[in-house]
């Protein structure tokens, strides 16, 4: 784990709006635990880290920094993983239903803006 890793847990623990006490609750630990992973003078244990990533809702992957995409909705990315284990005619036909629902979410968003 790496800085990327400190200023991920930090950025993501602000996004999801919690202290670093209420994200200590949740996985056992004390705040102070919690900010010396986020100056990087420490650094937890791939337990730790598991339990810290399914406390902010995001993957272990993502939370140590393997995963590039910004793929923070655990759900979207179980989604993800299960196309690629589809063949290419499926995933297409699925890519395609998703465009079109998407572009018409978009015009149904900014006709309500516009009314």
């Amino acid at each position: 784990m790496s800085v990327d890793f400190s200023n991920k847990l930090t950025q993501i623990r602000k996004d999801k709006k919690l202290s670093r006490e209420e994200l200590a609750k949740l996985i056992g630990t004390s705040g102070a635990i919690i900010g010396r992973y986020e100056r990087g003078d420490m650094k937890p244990s791939i337990e730790i880290a598991a339990k810290i990533a399914e406390a902010l809702e995001v993957s272990l992957d993502y939370l140590v920094g393997s995963v590039s995409a910004i793929v923070k909705d655990k759900k979207m990315l179980y989604r993800l993983e299960l196309l690629e284990k589809i063949s290419e005619e499926d995933k297409n036909t699925i890519l395609k239903v998703m465009d079109s629902y998407l572009k018409d979410a978009q015009l149904n968003s900014t006709q309500s803006r516009l009314n």
